[in-house]
C-alpha cells in the first residue's frame, strides 16, 4: 500500500527516506527553507517528486520532520495550522556534543515537546532515530517507533514496510525518549563493542 509523504528537509536523511519512499511506490513531496535544494533533491529522487512551499500545507498525509533536533520543535510550530491532520514523524536524535548523551533532560524528547505544539488532529511518530543514514540506504534495518494514536502509528507502520523494512512498534509516545536513548546506544556500540558504523539494532525472536 502506498502512502502520500512531505519530507521537511534537503539533507541526508531526507534524501535517503526520500529515495526509498519513491522506490517504493509513494508520492514524494520535498519542502526546504532553500527552495532551489528542495527542487534539486526532487529532481535528484524522481518518480514524480514535488517541491512544495515551506511553510504551507504539505501535500502528504505523513510528514517527515527530516531536520536536526534543535530545528524540529521550531518548524512544527512555524507550520502551526498547516500541519492539522497529518501525522508528524520525528527522526531526529538530540545528542550533546560528544554524542554520549542526550541533550535534553530526562521524561521528555523531540517527539514530545513536537506534540505539544502540533495543531489539533495532528500525531507525533518517533521513527527511524536509531538507524545510521548508510544502513538505511542500503540494508534492511527494523524501525523503531512510538506514538500515542493507533492510526498514526498504523500509517507509519505501513509506510515503512513500503520501503521493504519491518516497523516494530514500542509503545506510546512517552518511549520517544528511550528511543532517543537506543540512539546513544548505537553510537557507543560503534565506537566500541562493534567497532564498525555498518549495523543496526534489530530483534530476534526465539522459536517457541
Amino acid at each position: 500500500m502506498s502512502s502520500s509523504i512531505s519530507v521537511i528537509g534537503t539533507g541526508n536523511m531526507a534524501r535517503t527516506i526520500g529515495a526509498r519512499a519513491v522506490a517504493g511506490g509513494n508520492t514524494v513531496e520535498i519542502m526546504g527553507r532553500d527552495r532551489s535544494k528542495a527542487a534539486a533533491l526532487a529532481e535528484a529522487l524522481g518518480g514524480g517528486t514535488t517541491t512544495g512551499e515551506f511553510g504551507a500545507v504539505p501535500a502528504g498525509d505523513i510528514i517527515i520532520v527530516a531536520l536536526l533536533a534543535a530545528d524540529v520543535v521550531p518548524v512544527v510550530t512555524h507550520y502551526g495550522d498547516a500541519l492539522a491532520g497529518k501525522v508528524i514523524v520525528d527522526i531526529s536524535n538530540p545528542f550533546n556534543s560528544a554524542a554520549d548523551g542526550l541533550a535534553h533532560g530526562e521524561g521528555t524528547s523531540i517527539a514530545q515537546e513536537a506534540a505539544k505544539v502540533v495543531p489539533a488532529g495532528a500525531s507525533v511518530v518517533k521513527a527511524f532515530n536509531t538507524i545510521f543514514r548508510h544502513v538505511l540506504e542500503k540494508g534492511r534495518p527494523a524501525v523503531f517507533m512510538a506514538a500515542d494514536d493507533a492510526q498514526a502509528k498504523a500509517s507509519v507502520a505501513a509506510f515503512i514496510e513500503s520501503l521493504g523494512l519491518r516497523p516494530l512498534d514500542v509503545g506510546d509516545l512517552h518511549m520517544a525518549y528511550w528511543l532517543e536513548g537506543a540512539g546513544v546506544l548505537t553510537m557507543g556500540l560503534a565506537r566500541h563493542g562493534v567497532g564498525t558504523w555498518d549495523f543496526a539494532l534489530d530483534v530476534t525472536e526465539l522459536p517457541g
